[in-house]
């Protein structure tokens, strides 16, 4: 009795591919093409990547798109992105409230120093992005401190 490779669906005698996913036995009939559905997949880490290009946009993709929503690795990093993305919107709308505070007290005589203070916290996020992506890339489940946390629960 032989089972396929990849879903493990019991396969027929002779069979040249998976009735269940397509996949192609290891002795297809010379000349049998795979199914036109079928098509080769990313691996784990540079799906991993991608869920952070756009933010929640790719991570939310990434969790509803075949195979990647039951790759745990994929879906860590797809969660985390979108946490990551929810902290950086919810910083800038209260950075944003904050900074028209303190402009009607001081009647603008902060708003440099201000502005200079949200660019290099701009610059951080930016550089944490850019080091999530890598550590994804570089099959690493790096965890950012409370984020991280929440993601991994999510993921399961």
């Amino acid at each position: 009795m032989a089972f396929c490779s990849k879903c493990g669906a019991q396969l027929n005698p002779g069979a040249a591919f998976c009735p269940s996913c397509g996949t192609p036995v290891g002795g297809a009939a010379p000349g049998s093409s795979p199914p036109a559905a079928a098509g080769t997949a990313m691996t784990s880490n540079v799906a991993a990547l991608l869920t952070y290009v756009l933010g929640f946009i790719t991570g939310i993709i990434f969790l509803v798109i075949e195979p990647y929503k039951n790759d745990r690795f994929v879906r860590f990093h797809a969660f985390q992105s979108i946490f990551y993305s929810a902290l950086l919107v919810a910083f800038s709308i209260a950075w944003r409230i904050l900074e028209a505070m303190v402009f009607t007290v001081t009647l603008g005589a902060l708003w440099g120093l201000l502005a200079l203070i949200y660019w290099v916290v701009r610059l951080a996020f930016f550089a944490g992005w850019i080091l999530l992506m890598y550590k994804a890339y570089n099959n690493e489940r790096f965890m950012l401190p409370v984020i991280g946390e929440m993601a991994a629960k999510q993921a399961g």
